[in-house]
């Protein structure tokens, strides 16, 4: 895969722009590669470069890349101003429940959607997901839908108001519970140690609903690359994203073993 400049906008020329409606809601989904289908929702404030390049290494993993489009601007760099307001936006929307515990996002049924009809135009067992920071916790409710077999939970930032509480309702965590233990499914975690958007208490309240079926994975802050875009160094402030914006792409980084080991657990549920 070429080498693209992380400082600047990618016009992801390479991903097809479709219009999808499901349950009477129009989005964009950017859309590339072949195979099983895998769900990449974006992290605030939006399908940055770090973000696509991620779903660029999913889609030569050899999966259909689908990446919704569920704020921000398409392709930009994360800046302070606008990535700033593109977070407060999301806050007050309807789609997401930001602030409270034991809610479910609104959006995650939407999404749940998509995933049911990616895996009809692809084929497969079943499709993957993954969510980031604001989306974190997404592909986890996403299992509610039959056809998700890899859900992927990495730095899961919401409710931003409670670090110990989870944002989905009790009763669909009892649900998903229940469908993992029935399938013998696992979700895998990540996290940076310092990371104060998603702490311990956070995986830990992960830990204490799904048990052994909840895998974390917690990284040393040293392992975060130093220097984001302007957004993740001003505003997140702390190591944060593992796989787009703290990433470091280099052999041997423990962000790449966390990489390789979310493309291994794809292709071991979707396409072994």
């Amino acid at each position: 895969m070429p080498t693209r400049e992380m400082t600047a906008d990618d016009p992801l020329e390479d991903f097809e722009s479709r219009s999808i409606t499901l349950d009477g809601v129009t989005k964009i989904v950017r859309v590339s590669g072949a195979g099983p289908a895998v769900i990449v929702m974006p992290e605030m404030p939006g399908i940055s470069p770090p973000v696509a390049r991620f779903a660029r290494w999913v889609r030569e993993a050899g999966f259909t890349v689908y990446i919704p489009s569920l704020f921000g601007r398409d392709g930009a760099v994360a800046t302070v101003e606008e990535g700033t307001a593109v977070m407060q936006r999301a806050c007050v929307s309807a789609e997401f429940r930001a602030f409270g515990a034991n809610r479910t996002s609104p959006v995650t049924q939407w999404l749940r959607s998509l995933a049911r009809t990616a895996h009809k135009q692809c084929g497969g067992p079943g499709v993957g997901a993954i969510g980031m920071c604001f989306t974190g916790n997404f592909a986890l409710t996403m299992t509610l839908e039959s056809s998700v077999l890899a859900p992927v939970v990495s730095q899961p930032s919401l409710p931003l108001d409670e670090p110990s509480g989870l944002e989905i309702a009790p009763d669909d965590l009892r649900s998903v519970r229940e469908r993992l233990d029935r399938d013998d499914l696992t979700v895998l975690a990540y996290r940076f140690a310092g990371d104060k958007w998603c702490r311990a208490e956070r995986f830990a309240a992960y830990t204490a609903a799904l048990g052994d079926r909840f895998v974390g994975r917690v990284l040393l802050d040293s392992a975060a690359n130093p220097a984001p875009a302007p957004f993740f160094a001003e505003v997140v402030a702390s190591p944060h994203s593992v796989v787009t914006a703290h990433l470091i792409d280099r052999t041997g980084e423990p962000t790449i073993a966390a990489r390789d080991e979310i493309l291994a657990f794809f292709t071991e549920r979707l396409a072994g």
